[in-house]
C-alpha cells in the first residue's frame, strides 16, 4: 500500500492497511542495517527537522535515519530559526515546501502541525504534539510484533497519565485488534474525543479500549505494561501534584505479577525511576525499553522512505 507524499499527523488517520505496510519496510529495512546492505532510497532529498521541545531520541533517530536512507536532514528550533520568531506557520510550510523533500516537526500545539501540513506540499511527519505521538506508537506496535509474533488479541495495559502517549497508543491498538486498558486516575484520564474515536476504530478490528482506574484489576493478563513519565514537558510546574495525583501508578513487581508470566514492559523513555517505573523492573528481564528505543531509528526510517523515495520499496 503506497503512502508515497502523504503525511503522518494522527495514528488515527493511518488505515489498518498502512499500518501493515509500515511495519514490514521496517522489518526489512532493520535487516539491510544488520547486514550491511545498502539501502539509500532517499538520495539527494533533504529533510527539514523543526524542534520546539528537547529530544534525544526524536533527534537522533530521526537525523541518523535520514543520513542512513541517503539523505541530508536539517535540524532547526526555535531560537536558531524565524519559527521561534512569530513568523506564521502557513509561511514557514510554503518556503520550506520549495527548498525540502520532507518536514519534520516535534512541537506542542497539534493544531500548528494541522496547518503545517496543510500548506505544505511535501510530507510533514509528526514527531510529537501534546495531543499525539504516532512515530513512537508504531515503533511499539513494532517492538510488541518482535516479541509476540502477534498483536490481534493481545492485551496492553498503560499505567500512568492520560497523555500523548496514551492517546496515540489507543489509535494504535484499535488499528491492529489489540485490547488495551488505560490505567489512569480521575484528572488524568484521556481525552473524551481521543477516547471515543478509537472505540469505534476498535469496533471495526473486534477489540477493545478501556478505562479503568483500579491498576491490579487493570493489569490482570496482561501482554504489555506500558508507562510514561508523570510529568511531561511544559508540565514542570506541575511536577508536584503529579507525583501526588499518580503515586500509586507505577509498574512494579506487583503489578507485574499479576500480568502474563511472559508478559514484556515498555517505556518510551526517558525514565524516572522511582516514580511511574521502579528500578527492578526497568532493568529487569521482561524489560525491553531499549529494543523499544532502537526501533525508533527503523520505524521512522521506514516512515520517511515510504513518504517520499521514489523508489518501489
Amino acid at each position: 500500500m503506497s503512502l508515497r507524499n502523504k503525511n503522518l499527523l494522527s495514528m488515527h488517520e493511518l488505515s489498518v492497511g498502512e499500518v501493515a505496510t509500515i511495519f514490514d519496510v521496517a522489518k526489512k529495512l532493520k535487516s539491510k542495517q544488520k547486514n550491511g546492505e545498502p539501502h539509500q532510497y532517499l538520495r539527494g532529498k533533504t529533510l527539514v527537522m523543526i524542534f520546539s521541545k528537547a529530544s534525544t531520541r526524536t533527534r537522533v533517530s530521526f537525523e541518523t535515519g535520514f543520513f542512513q536512507l541517503g539523505g541530508h536532514p536539517i535540524y532547526l528550533n526555535d531560537a536558531s530559526s524565524q519559527v521561534g520568531r512569530g513568523e506564521p506557520v502557513r509561511d514557514t510550510a510554503r518556503v520550506l515546501s520549495r527548498f525540502a523533500d520532507g518536514i519534520m516537526i516535534r512541537t506542542f500545539s497539534h493544531d500548528d502541525v494541522v496547518e503545517l501540513a496543510e500548506y505544505a506540499t511535501i510530507p510533514v511527519i509528526n514527531g510529537l504534539t501534546d495531543l499525539e505521538h504516532p512515530c513512537q506508537a508504531l515503533t511499539d506496535l513494532f517492538t510488541i510484533l518482535e516479541h509476540k509474533k502477534v498483536l490481534k488479541g493481545r492485551k496492553l495495559v498503560y499505567v500512568g497519565d492520560g497523555n500523548n502517549m496514551t492517546h496515540s497508543l489507543m489509535f494504535a491498538c484499535a488499528k491492529v485488534g489489540m485490547n488495551m486498558v488505560c490505567a489512569c486516575p480521575k484528572g488524568y484520564q484521556p481525552d473524551a474525543e481521543v477516547l471515543r474515536l478509537s472505540q469505534e476504530d476498535a469496533l471495526k478490528t473486534g477489540c477493545t479500549i478501556e478505562i479503568n482506574e483500579d491498576l491490579l484489576a487493570a493489569a490482570k493478563g496482561a501482554d504489555v505494561l506500558y508507562t510514561d513519565v508523570w510529568a511531561s514537558m511544559g508540565q514542570e510546574d506541575e511536577q508536584n501534584v503529579r507525583k501526588e495525583a499518580l503515586s500509586k501508578y507505577q509498574i512494579n513487581k506487583e503489578v507485574l505479577d499479576v500480568a502474563r508470566p511472559d508478559a514484556i514492559v515498555l517505556h518510551c523513555l526517558p525514565a524516572h525511576r522511582g516514580e511511574e517505573i521502579t528500578e527492578e523492573v526497568l532493568e529487569g528481564p521482561q524489560s525491553v525499553v531499549f529494543d523499544q528505543a532502537e526501533n525508533r531509528l527503523h520505524v521512522q526510517k521506514a516512515i520517511m522512505a515510504l513518504l517520499m523515495s521514489d523508489e518501489k520499496l
